[in-house]
């Protein structure tokens, strides 16, 4: 794995984007000898946010790569995840995430944004890879040996590759997609606080807990060992829905938990009021990579947030790039120049589909999770009567990581609401 020197300065990969994607792919990258750059609009690198949950097709390759040790002891890993009703708060399901771990080999996690872009940070730094920030890319293009960008102080940068993992709204899918982001109506508020300050609120410490309601859910869970708490409220925005661009507003996450039962209404005041997330994806597209220029991340596959995949998705997609890249490069002749192209094609070919297949299911469990009247009571029948040790649900997305679309496990197989028997029970609660 020893490719061509490039021109003197010139690195072999330019990565733009300094987030969990961008660091995840370039610490790939490098693992394989390859030396990388990685630019970053802003001044320093860090991350905003709370926290993350890591499903095992994460922490699998956070072993591979030696890091999960790390994880471990600045995450906290539950011992269950359960659904519940928001407004009863009544059981719906549960996943014993000990047995899941036992299933899949590794464990589900728990960790604050910043520490797993921290975990990242670090491992680039001790692999040598150069991280620059102030570094505002505006544009990109092929060149006849690979691709530039162009930065917003006049100066370019080239690199046989160039990853773009410049999040939402990027500026290659801007360049050469062209499509605009989707609006879920939804938006988020997060809130990060000491344990101590929801223990009298009838939370569950040692489990995440998802409870899902009418046009609105509340997350919680803990993090940093258990000594903080972290929630997300969700809700659908009755301004947004109208069309105002002031939308998602604090007023308007309390209104829209009104009703809950009681753990979510004490926990509605600890959320930061000033800022929030509005919800937005984008449609999924066949195309990732344009020439030597590869989408990665939210620049490829920005997901909804409801199957908790879409920073795993990023990580998967730098480890996807580096092991075909490997892989080319260990059947190669010695002195062979990196068959880039065939590492590209590779790479496109597994991640579009299983990336699309989370997108599509992100946006079909909003629906499922907001329902009211009838439905909600369809959906809650079908979802108790689900068995804790069903694993049909989740064998598509936290196993192995595919390298090839023939590794890419089948789809689960929805339940119709039609099809759910509503008793006397749920109709009572």
């Amino acid at each position: 794995m020893n490719p061509e020197p490039t021109p003197a300065g010139q690195p072999d990969v330019l990565v733009v984007g300094g987030g969990i994607g961008g660091l995840g792919a370039a610490f790939a990258l490098s693992r394989q000898g390859l030396r990388v750059r990685v630019l970053e609009q802003a001044p320093e690198y860090g991350e905003v946010g709370a926290g993350l949950q890591i499903a095992p097709n994460c922490t699998r390759i956070l072993a591979e790569y030696g890091l999960l040790d790390e994880a471990r002891s600045l995450g906290v890993v539950p011992e269950n995840m359960v659904m519940r009703d928001a407004l009863d708060s009544r059981v719906l399901t549960r996943l014993d995430l000990g047995d899941l771990e036992r299933r899949y080999g590794f464990p589900y996690m728990v960790i604050h944004r910043s520490d797993l872009h921290g975990i990242f940070l670090r491992a680039c730094e001790r692999a040598g890879v150069e991280l620059l920030n102030d570094q505002v890319v505006v544009d990109y293009e092929n060149t006849e040996d690979g691709a530039r960008v162009l930065l917003a102080d006049g100066r370019t940068e080239t690199a046989p590759l160039v990853v773009a993992a410049d999040g939402l709204h990027s500026a290659a899918r801007r360049r050469l997609i062209g499509d605009d982001v989707v609006s879920s109506s939804y938006v988020a508020y997060r809130a990060a606080v000491p344990i101590d300050e929801v223990r009298d609120n009838g939370v569950a410490e040692k489990d995440v807990t998802v409870y899902v309601g009418p046009g609105r859910h509340f997350v919680q869970y803990a993090l940093r060992g258990g000594d903080m708490f972290n929630q997300v409220a969700v809700f659908e925005s009755p301004k947004a829905l109208a069309g105002q661009d002031d939308w998602g507003t604090p007023d308007e996450l309390d209104a829209a938990f009104e009703g809950s039962c009681d753990t979510v209404r004490k926990g509605i005041p600890l959320m930061w009021r000033d800022r929030w997330w509005r919800m937005f994806d984008r449609d999924p597209i066949e195309t990732w990579v344009h020439g030597r220029i590869a989408l990665l991340g939210d620049a490829a596959h920005p997901p909804l947030q409801y199957m908790a995949q879409g920073a795993i998705m990023a990580i998967e997609d730098g480890w996807v790039l580096a092991r075909h890249y490997a892989r080319l490069a260990e059947a190669a002749p010695a002195g062979a120049a990196p068959d880039w192209d065939g590492a590209l094609a590779a790479y496109e070919a597994v991640r579009v589909e299983h990336c699309r297949r989370i997108q599509t299911t992100a946006r079909a469990w909003g629906e499922l999770w907001h329902l009211d009247g009838e439905s909600r009571l369809r959906r809650n029948a079908i979802m108790r009567a689900r068995d804790t040790y069903d694993y049909s649900f989740t064998e598509w997305v936290y196993g192995p990581t595919a390298l090839t679309p023939d590794e890419e496990p089948e789809m689960f197989t929805p339940i119709p609401l039609s099809s759910a028997l509503v008793g006397a029970e749920e109709r009572a609660a």
